[in-house]
């Protein structure tokens, strides 16, 4: 019986043993090689991407012939417009309307047609669209403004998910506070950052250290609309998953084990 006995006992170890290999695969793209670009700090302004909603309104002197440049035509003072009714205290305005810029990277302006903005910053459709209307408006403002600041937070964090900023200007410190800060097992030091680059035509992965002050000499250290950030398990984390997903692995052998060594020695009583 004892023979029988330590024959189970000794399989049951090997496949404890080899079953009990480290668990791969925890990290997102872990098998990537990240390479950070860094360059002068500045905020350089957002780029206008497919699906943006944009908010744009038209000022001029006459409100009768800048009523036709606004799809929504309610009246209001220059002030509430512009806050700089000082500077224009003849101005008249409407309120903003929004456009969505089309998968074609346009969007359909009142009395100008089809313009193309996919790319481009506020600015530089703000400049586009006076340049436009100087035809129709003397001393035309144009005002743009992001309607939909969008980004995604994965991983160790606090709230997962789409999260949604209140200005434009975000810097990935106010990202990660807006999803709930980093969890005490996320890795602070290797940060990935996924951003769309139309000139590639492909998402491009980085890798940010928050613990560097040097961070904020990163292109990246302001996010873009769409950004998705990653926070990975550090180490101690990942060494934690790993045993429980053994531990669990472990068990389950045990009773199936335990249950084969239990039949065995009821069939050796009957007999």
């Amino acid at each position: 019986m004892r023979k029988y006995f330590k024959v189970f006992i000794t399989i049951f170890t090997l496949i404890v043993l080899f079953s009990c290999s480290p668990k791969k695969n925890i990290v997102y793209l872990s098998n990537y090689n990240f390479e950070q670009e860094v360059s002068e700090a500045r905020y350089t302004g957002l780029h206008i991407q497919e699906g943006d909603q944009l908010n744009i309104l038209v000022s001029a002197f006459d409100e009768i012939a800048v009523r036709p440049f606004n799809m929504n035509t309610m009246s209001r003072t220059s002030s509430a417009a512009t806050g700089n009714s000082a500077a224009n205290p003849n101005m008249t305005a409407v309120a903003g309307s929004l456009y969505t810029v089309n998968s074609d990277g346009t969007i359909i302006f009142p009395v100008l047609g089809s313009i193309y903005c996919k790319g481009m910053t506020k600015q530089q459709l703000k400049d586009d669209l006076e340049l436009r209307l100087k035809r129709y408006l003397t001393d035309p403002l144009v005002t743009v403004n992001l309607a939909n600041f969008n980004f995604f937070v994965l991983g160790e964090v606090g709230s997962k998910g789409l999260k949604t900023a209140a200005t434009e200007k975000v810097n990935i410190l106010q990202a990660l506070a807006i999803a709930g800060d980093i969890n005490v097992g996320g890795n602070k030091t290797n940060v990935k950052l996924i951003r769309y680059s139309e000139k590639e035509g492909k998402d491009n992965a980085i890798s940010l250290d928050l613990t560097d002050a040097g961070i904020v000499n990163s292109p990246y250290y302001y996010i873009q609309q769409n950004d998705i950030i990653y926070v990975e398990p550090d180490k101690n984390q990942q060494i934690a998953v790993n045993n429980s997903a053994k531990l669990d692995k472990a068990l389950k052998y045990v009773g199936v084990v335990s249950g084969v060594l239990a039949l065995f020695i009821t069939i050796l009583r009957i007999k």
